[in-house]
């Protein structure tokens, strides 16, 4: 019975192993099955559209090297006026805003007293030189004594000092303009009580007036008294304002290692009031050619400036080609065409596509920005919706609405 047992053990165990066999293989079927489903379906679905971008060529324009800073306005002269004793206001003979000349009264305080003292004082030193002159006639013809004669002549200038003292204490009692300028707000009236020291007006004299500004002192080779400036004004939206350099501070701010400077701007439409900030340009130098841009165009990363560049399709394979070529033996353009290939459905030849370009730039000038490698003019490069872009995507041009490309723009608000 033992060889009937075991047989009949050895073919349950065949049999199992053929189910498992089966069960494995029709695992294996359906699974091959849902790949080729899956496989057909991304085969038959449609590649995404090209992304929509906006574009500008690459040109040269010339830019005008200068310097920019912000300045604050400064009469070329002001005064905050004010007298220097007490009194009570009689008259006022200046307006808010009136235009003023040097000397003029511009404010009276009661001195009906001090005028009347002057007045005594100018008597006696009248009568003084009266006496004064008799002496010298009797001096002459020794009619008196020399001590006479000098006691004389002494009271004569000390009466007239008193006169001299009473007059300046009369013109304290007036508030005149130093020099010629325009008037302030006036707020002082008639009868009203001064205390000594209390500010009654502001003068400014502003044609011309003073900007002063602070620079680098980097910059301090390039500057020069007589130099010219340009002021641009918010208040003054599109209305420029043209001066010179007046003076360059002989030392440089320990603190902040920049320099100050005076320009000097003409003022005759009184426009430019003291206080108001400015943006100060000043030219150096001559005028340099550059490659320009849109700052936008231009992708700000860690390891550098980066723009993409709008070609066909064959275009960029050739210049990929020709760069790979230059590069290493041949074998870069290879191993990179095979994994586009794989990607999806093949792109037509003709079919614009985007190649990232590293650029170095050297400056800003408003919206724009200059590139001096790593561009050729006339490159059309994309200028809004690089952050969904990569290198060799398909791109469609829609230039309806384009970044802001002004080399002076000017406030949205204006």
């Amino acid at each position: 019975m033992a060889p009937s047992v075991e047989k009949k053990k050895w073919s349950t165990t065949k049999r199992m192993i053929v189910m498992i066999l089966l069960v494995l293989l029709l695992i294996a079927a359906i699974a091959g099955i849902k790949v080729m489903m899956v496989m057909k379906m991304i085969a038959g679905m449609k590649p995404p559209p090209p992304a929509v971008v906006s574009t500008a060529k690459a040109a040269f324009q010339e830019w005008q090297p200068e310097l920019r800073a912000v300045g604050t306005l400064r009469a070329a002269r002001g005064a905050d006026l004010a007298l220097d004793i007490a009194g009570l206001v009689t008259k006022v003979n200046v307006q808010s805003g009136d235009e003023v000349k040097e000397g003029q009264v511009l404010l009276q305080l009661r001195d009906s007293e001090d005028v009347a003292q002057l007045n005594q004082l100018a008597a006696s030193a009248a009568l003084a030189q009266v006496v004064f002159g008799r002496a010298k006639q009797q001096l002459a013809a020794q009619a008196i004594s020399k001590a006479d004669y000098d006691q004389a002549a002494a009271d004569l200038k000390a009466k007239q000092a008193a006169v001299q003292q009473q007059q300046v204490n009369v013109s304290k009692k007036q508030l005149r303009a130093p020099f010629a300028g325009r008037a302030g707000i006036v707020t002082i009236n008639p009868g009203t009580y001064l205390n000594s020291g209390t500010t009654i007006v502001t003068v400014q004299q502003i044609d011309p007036v003073f900007v002063d500004l602070h620079l680098p002192q980097k910059n301090l080779a390039e500057l020069k008294v007589g130099q010219k400036v340009a002021l641009k004004l918010d208040a003054y939206p599109g209305k420029p304002f043209e001066g010179e350099i007046s003076a360059i501070s002989p030392k440089v701010d320990n603190d902040t290692r920049n320099v100050q400077i005076e320009a000097k701007v003409a003022n005759p439409d009184r426009l430019l009031t003291p206080g108001m900030f400015a943006d100060v340009s000043i030219e150096t130098g001559a005028k340099q050619r550059y490659l320009t841009l849109p700052q936008t165009a231009v992708v700000y990363n860690p390891y550098g400036e980066t723009v993409f560049v709008v070609r066909k399709k064959a275009d960029a394979d050739k210049a990929a080609a020709a760069e790979a070529k230059k590069n290493s033996d041949g074998k870069t353009a290879a191993s990179t065409a095979a994994p586009a290939a794989s990607q999806g459905p093949p792109i037509p030849p003709d079919a614009l596509v985007v190649t990232q370009a590293f650029v170095t730039t050297a400056g800003t000038r408003g919206d724009q920005v200059s590139i001096t490698k790593g561009l050729d003019e006339g490159a059309e490069i994309v200028t809004s919706g690089q952050i969904k872009l990569k290198n060799g995507a398909p791109v469609t041009i829609d230039n309806a609405v384009q970044p802001a490309n002004s080399p002076n723009p000017t406030p949205q608000e204006h």
